[in-house]
């Protein structure tokens, strides 16, 4: 599996602090959760996937491009 949270981050050039302040989470997570030392349960996931505005199945590697948005 693919966990495309580090990706998505370095894409649009937010550091791990950024992103768990903006999130209200604390940095160590981030980046246990990008390198897949730490699962997400499905409240963090949901709060990725609207952070980034993608699905949680792209999140998760299950589909292999953003689908676009509507």
């Amino acid at each position: 599996m693919e966990f495309r949270l580090k990706k998505l981050r370095k894409q649009r050039k937010i550091s791990q602090l950024k992103l768990a302040m903006d999130l209200n989470m604390n940095q160590n997570s981030i980046s246990r959760y990008e390198t897949m030392e730490r699962e997400a349960d499905y409240e963090t996931l949901i709060k990725f996937a609207d952070y980034f505005n993608v699905s949680i199945d792209y999140l998760l590697g299950r589909t292999p491009e953003i689908p676009p948005q509507k």
